[in-house]
């Protein structure tokens, strides 16, 4: 195992990385940072289209940029080379230490590429599609459920090419779109219904993840505190838990990137909003919630969703209903309090067969549905 493990590792995972992060580097140079309008004004030219297919990579927090993409791949890199390593500041184990990263990311990546390929000419329209959706659903589930391979790798990615993104295309255009509902309930519920279908194929063909890789979980050297320092780190690594990365060092250069974005150009991340700071407090604040209300249910389980409202909930309400205090504390208030149980009842019904990521998914779009309209009235706006 540990040979056939050593190619992605050593060699695919590493170059996907270079390609990726030359092509961010390059973009930034060459295209100036057009802001948020600029960009979809000009998705006909091959510069910004690539702008669009990088960012897609940080899609899931709502920034939608290449600089938070290329943070996200370099502090992930990052900390997959530490675990192999050993290294004490690693963090959090990414991956949830089945060291199936390499696998996991070349997966996404390839059901990104793929997605673009067969649907990249829904964004001709001039109007935001779910472009995103196969990176952080079906794929990366797939490696996690199925284990690492190239026959596992490559049919999550045609699963989530074929299935999760054209599901989120309907969704988001024939439901969200003339009902004016938040669009992250159209791509969650895509990615869930989607991931059903799946995973039922996965079942009946069992030839589709033949073979596949599942390197044992790395044991943890000691028993957390759940302290202080451990609160900082968890509430930081939620940041790139939809990923399915949970790593501190991912969140970190994800926020660094969404960040310096913002710097440069306020109306270039997170659609032009220029809600970024409110956003990210917002964000930071769900988790910080969460992780301390359900502090208790870590203890047991050793893990649980308190990310769900960091990309869903809160900037879905930041986004509809400005960046308000009121607002901002009580999406993420409420959604710290509400989907992470929803999303591990959800989870516990789910056939063993199928990833629990699913519960989790549908969770962000049942509370998305709920929370928001709640959020507007205590904030005294139009729900």
């Amino acid at each position: 195992m540990e040979q056939r493990l050593a190619l992605p590792r050593q060699r695919s995972s590493s170059l996907i990385l270079l390609g990726f992060a030359l092509l961010c580097v390059a973009s930034l140079v060459l295209g100036g940072g057009p802001d948020y309008g600029q960009l979809v004004a000009t998705l006909d030219q091959p510069l910004s289209r690539l702008r669009w297919i990088v960012g897609d990579i940080s899609e899931v927090a709502f920034y939608k940029h290449e600089l938070p993409a290329l943070g996200l791949l370099l502090g992930a890199s990052l900390a997959h080379w530490a675990q192999q390593r050993g290294h004490r500041w690693q963090g959090f184990a990414i991956c949830y230490g089945t060291g199936l990263w390499p696998w996991l990311i070349i997966s996404s990546l390839l059901g990104l590429l793929l997605s673009h390929a067969l649907w990249g000419w829904t964004l001709d329209g001039g109007a935001w599609q779910p472009t995103f959706v196969a990176f952080v659903s079906l794929p990366a589930a797939m490696v996690l459920l199925f284990g690492g391979g190239w026959r596992v790798a490559i049919n999550g990615a045609l699963l989530g090419a074929v299935l999760v993104t054209p599901a989120s295309l309907l969704l988001v255009n024939y439901l969200c779109y003339p009902l004016q509902l938040p669009v992250v309930i159209g791509n969650v519920s895509g990615m869930a219904l989607a991931s059903v279908l799946a995973f039922i194929l996965c079942k009946r063909f069992p030839a589709l993840v033949r073979d596949g890789q599942r390197p044992e979980v790395a044991a943890t050297a000691s028993q957390p505190d759940y302290g202080l320092v451990w609160t900082l780190r968890r509430v930081l690594a939620d940041f790139s838990e939809a990923p399915f990365f949970g790593n501190e060092l991912a969140s970190l250069g994800l926020l660094l990137g969404v960040l310096l974005a913002y710097v440069l150009a306020p109306s270039a991340p997170a659609y032009g909003s220029q809600l970024v700071l409110q956003m990210v407090a917002g964000q930071g604040l769900a988790s910080l919630v969460g992780v301390l209300f359900w502090r208790r249910q870590w203890k047991e389980r050793g893990w649980y969703p308190t990310y769900i409202p960091i990309v869903s909930i809160v900037p879905a309400a930041v986004l509809t209903l400005g960046g308000s205090w009121q607002v901002v504390v009580a999406s993420a208030v409420l959604g710290a309090l509400i989907a992470p149980p929803l999303a591990v009842a959800i989870s516990r019904r789910l056939p063993g067969y199928m990833h629990g990521y699913i519960g989790n998914v549908l969770s962000m779009a049942i509370s998305t549905l709920g929370i928001v309209p709640l959020v507007g009235l205590l904030a005294g706006g139009n729900p």
